[in-house]
Order: C-alpha cells, then structure tokens, then sequence
C-alpha cells in the first residue's frame, strides 16, 4: 500500500523465521557499554564521537583527577604552553578564535577543552576522583573486568569496549639521582607543580632540558636570583615552523571571532606548513640539510657565546628528539643569571646537587623538569587472554597495531599508543582519525554477531618489522638520547607523515583483525527485514537520484574529492599581521 507516495512501515510477520528466534532486522543494534580511561582531550575526544554516531551505548570516564584536562590539568609550572602554535591544536571541526597568543598557555588550553566539554555535555559521562587500578580481560562473557579506586572505596565495573585514553605524557617521574630524597630545600617536579612556592631571589636548580625545562627557564629568570641549570645533552630548540611568539591584537581575534573562513584559512596555512616539515625527518634529504644549517646559524645568533654553542647546539639531525620553540631560552641561558652545569650528576645531597668533578651546586630549589614515563607500559595491570598484562608483554618493546590495538587484548583501544604521529606533523588530526577507526570497529561489534576482535599476531610483527626497516632512513633512527627510541627501536612516531597516517588508518584493513562471533558469523542477517523498511520516515527508494553522487570507489578519486576543496590554504591579507 501507498500513503502519499510511500508505502507504509510493516510490522515483521508473525511466522516460523520468529519461532526460530528471527526476531530483529538485519544491523539490528545491540546495547553497548564502554569504558574509558581518563577524561583529558583524548578521553574528552571519544565522548564526543560516541555521543555524535551511536545511539543504545552508556559510557563512562574514569578520571583519577577532580576535574578534566588530563596533562593540561596537572601541568601548570611556570611558562607551560603549547609547543605548536595554538590554532593547530584544537579538534579539526572545533576552532578558537581567542586564542591569546601563538604559543598558548596551559590554562589557556585547560579552559579550550573545558569549554569543549560544557558545549557537548560530556561531563555527565565522567566520574572524576575515580582510578582505575585494574582491568581484565574475561573471555567467557567476552567483557573487561575492572577495578576502580575513588579513594574510600574500590567499586568494581564491566564493559564491552575499553579505551585507554590516560595520556603518554601522564606519568611523571623523579629522575633516578642517588640521594634525592635527602634534600632539604624546595623539591619540585614540573607536572607536579607547587604553585604556592616562592622563587623571589632565591638560588634555583633546573634539572633538564627538554621541553618543559625549556619553556621553565626563561619564565622564571626574572624571579629567581641565580639559575644553575644541569644539562646533559645538547638540543635543538627553534620556534616551530619559524613562528615566534606573537600575542594577538584585539584587532585580529575580532576577525577570527567574527569572520569564521578568516579563521580557517589562517588555520589552514598554520596546519600545512607543519605538515610540510615531514621531508626534515628524512636523515639525508636535502631539507634536513638545509634546516640543520639554518638552526645553527638561528641558535648561534641567539647564544653569541661560543663555549654554550659547543655543548647546546647538537650534531645529530633535526627532529631526531622533538623540536622544541623555546620561546627566550636560548636568550636566558646566555644571560649572567644562569649558570650551565654540564654533565651527569653523580648525587644529591642536603645542599643540592653534586657533579662527577665533585663540585657541589647549593640550591634554595630545586625543580626536577625530568618528564615522564615514555615507556608505553600502562601504569596498572592491564590483564588480556594470556593472563598476562600488558606492561608485562611490553617490557622490552612495546609491539602495537598502528598505535590503535594490541595482540592479545581484545575490544581494546588506545589513543597515542606506540607508533603514533607525535613528531610527524599535527598531532590532533591523528587522534581524531584513531578515535573514528575504533568507532568503524565498534559499530561492527554493535550490529554483527560479533563477541571480540583484536589484531592478529601476524600483522602486529609484519608492521614491527616494516617499522624497523623504514625507521634506518629517518633521524629517528640516531642515538640521540631520544625517548622516541626504546632498546634500538624507534617505538614512538609513526612510519611516515601525519597525512600519510590519515590515508593508512582511514579505513579498518580487518583481514588484520581476528575476530570471534557469537554462533553463526550470518545470524545478525536476522528476520529479513532492513533497517529502512521498519523506518516509518525513510525514503524506501533512496537509491534513486537524478546525476550519481555517489561516493567513488577508489581510494585516489575520493582522495581528490576530498583534499581538492576550494578552501585558500593562503593566508589572508586580514590575518597576515598575525606572523
């Protein structure tokens, strides 16, 4: 029958297909739970993206912190920031027009994806104050187990999906230094921020030279008296993409606030000339040449002290650690304030660090800017069908499946797992694409027959090993002291570009998957009915259309239909004073 052009939603027929438990149509949804772990940008991220595609799902953050943010909760020391420029680290369909400056703060940033989740009401999923100590996997009702601390009580939970979103830059650590803890001024660490602690004319000790030491440095040089700095390696350090610190004017938010294709083609011209950095990680490309010579030459003139350029500037390629803008580093460790103590130190005593040579350095503080556990291996059991957990497995090199999955743990995903784009050009955009290829497997898992999947064994050790042979063509592969590098592996950063990311993952290869279905692989086929007819305002004859606008076929056409937009990649005469 038609009604008013369109025939009517039937009700499935009472028949033999029911008696035989035929009941649902085809793709019929079953109810899903997940669980994530940590409610930072990533945890944030997946909130998001399940509240925006999926439907009969409950899901649930587990935060050990009272509040969101992750990493831009924690880390609050002086002079954190953003290490890329701000408008190339937000999410790809949500900008911010007020940034305050290139190199935002951490608060800044803290208050970014506050305002993310207040938008979207994503924080009736988070429970905050609650860690995760435990999570296992039970392969008889093909669910994780967990186990959560909210500091009075352990509360016990099962899902479906777990995600573990806590964050590779989580897990701050104390550098291993004989006598540490007999020191009697002002301990610090970096993500563990004092903020009550009074530097005025005191004597402080800065341990380490990584990004965070670098960006403390020239923040705290107009309090402290003295500066003695220990630095075991030379680094380099250059704004990126050659973009000095630049506060915007009242006059150019306003333009980004109010002209919203002002904003993305200023975000555009930022987004495409990081990724045009990608030929710099290539060890003997010409552009790795030409960019070695040209940050010499940027560090020096910044220096003009010849001994602090011998130790400072490396001799190992750029990118073989990541790059660091050190907004007035450079210019501070140069200046009379600060003194450079080179080398190891050999222990700690009630005064301060101790050299090799004997020479003592007495602190009034001492900030420990050491960094984190890089190591991958999560920070509590994470027990899969072996019985074994994860950290055990991963003890020597973490072996995972494009930085998503591992072998072994099914219906577990991870955002910025091993091999992930961290160095390779905008990091944001991957975490987005490995959020959606997780959700292309959990829709699978809601509207097939399906109990598990995870990688096979074979494709994680074919990618490990495609790894290591393209990794010896990259800076990546240098003994540079790098944490990208664990037991002569790069482990870190993906095997080519953040585009060339975007293209591997845009589509799950699940003949790299294992998966177990629940009976017959076919019964999801259900009573014979699609999901269209039982739609009473669907358009039964959607396949109908006057031209073919249908998606192509071919990976290089929808490429071209993809990346082929009219939108200028220029910046604008309106926002070229930004630079």
């Amino acid at each position: 029958m038609l009604n008013d052009g369109f025939p009517s939603a039937p009700s499935p027929p009472k028949s033999i297909h029911a008696r035989l438990g035929f009941t649902n149509p085809i793709h019929h949804e079953r109810h899903l739970r997940v669980v994530c772990i940590g409610a930072g940008a990533s945890g944030l991220l997946i909130a998001y993206k399940l509240q925006r595609s999926f439907s009969d799902f409950e899901l649930v953050c587990y935060e050990k912190n009272p509040d969101l943010g992750g990493t831009w909760y924690e880390n609050r020391y002086p002079g954190c920031a953003c290490d890329v420029p701000a408008h190339t680290y937000t999410w790809s369909f949500e900008p911010n027009p007020s940034w305050s400056s290139v190199y935002a703060g951490s608060e800044e940033i803290y208050e970014y994806f506050k305002r993310f989740s207040e938008k979207y009401d994503l924080g009736k999923y988070c429970k905050f104050g609650h860690e995760v100590t435990c999570a296992t996997w039970n392969p008889t009702s093909s669910k994780w187990e967990i186990i959560i601390s909210n500091g009075s009580e352990t509360i016990h939970d099962s899902c479906d999906v777990l995600f573990n979103a806590a964050g590779l830059l989580n897990n701050w650590k104390l550098p291993d230094i004989d006598g540490l803890r007999d020191y009697k001024g002002k301990l610090l660490h970096t993500a563990s921020w004092d903020q009550n602690v009074d530097l005025i004319e005191k004597h402080v000790g800065l341990i380490g030279n990584g990004s965070s030491g670098i960006q403390v440095l020239p923040a705290i040089s107009s309090q402290a008296s003295k500066i003695t700095t220990f630095i075991r390696h030379p680094t380099w350090v250059s704004p990126a993409q050659a973009q000095e610190q630049h506060i915007y004017s009242e006059d150019e938010r306003r333009v980004f606030e109010s002209d919203p294709e002002a904003l993305l083609s200023y975000r555009k011209a930022l987004e495409t000339g990081f990724s045009g950095l990608w030929p710099v990680f290539i060890a003997d490309s010409d552009t790795q040449k030409t960019t070695f010579d040209g940050m010499t030459t940027m560090m020096r003139d910044k220096l003009r002290n010849e001994k602090l350029e011998e130790l400072v500037i490396p001799s190992w390629g750029v990118g073989c650690k990541r790059i660091t803008p050190g907004v007035g580093y450079l210019e501070a460790l140069a200046s009379d304030k600060v003194e450079v103590a080179w080398g190891d130190i050999a222990k700690i005593n009630e005064r301060g660090p101790v050299g090799f040579d004997g020479m003592e350095y007495p602190v009034d503080v001492l900030i420990c800017a050491t960094g984190f556990d890089v190591s991958y291996r999560p920070r509590f059991p994470i027990i899969g069908t072996s019985g074994q957990s994860l950290g055990d497995v991963w003890a020597d090199v973490p072996e995972a499946y494009f930085g998503i999955a591992a072998h072994g743990f099914p219906n577990y995903f991870m955002i910025g797992g091993p091999n992930s784009p961290v160095g390779n050009g905008p990091v944001l955009v991957a975490l987005e694409a490995q959020a959606d290829y997780a959700l292309k497997m959990i829709d699978r898992l809601q509207t097939e027959n399906i109990r598990s999947f995870e990688p096979k064994l074979e494709a994680v050790r074919d990618f490990s090993e495609h790894r290591d042979r393209y990794m010896t063509g990259t800076v990546w592969d240098i003994d540079c002291g790098s944490w990208y590098r664990r037991n002569g592996k790069v482990v870190a950063t993906w095997t080519g570009s953040t585009l060339h990311y975007l293209e591997a993952i845009e589509q799950p290869r699940f003949d790299d998957w294992d998966f177990k279905y629940a009976g017959n692989r076919f019964a999801y086929f259900g009573n014979g009915f699609s999901q269209t007819e039982l739609d009473p305002e669907a358009d039964w004859a959607f396949y109908l259309r006057n031209k073919d606008d249908s998606p192509y076929m071919s990976r290089n056409k929808r490429r071209i239909a993809t990346t082929h937009t009219n939108s200028s990649t220029q910046i604008t005469q309106t926002t070229v004073k930004v630079l």
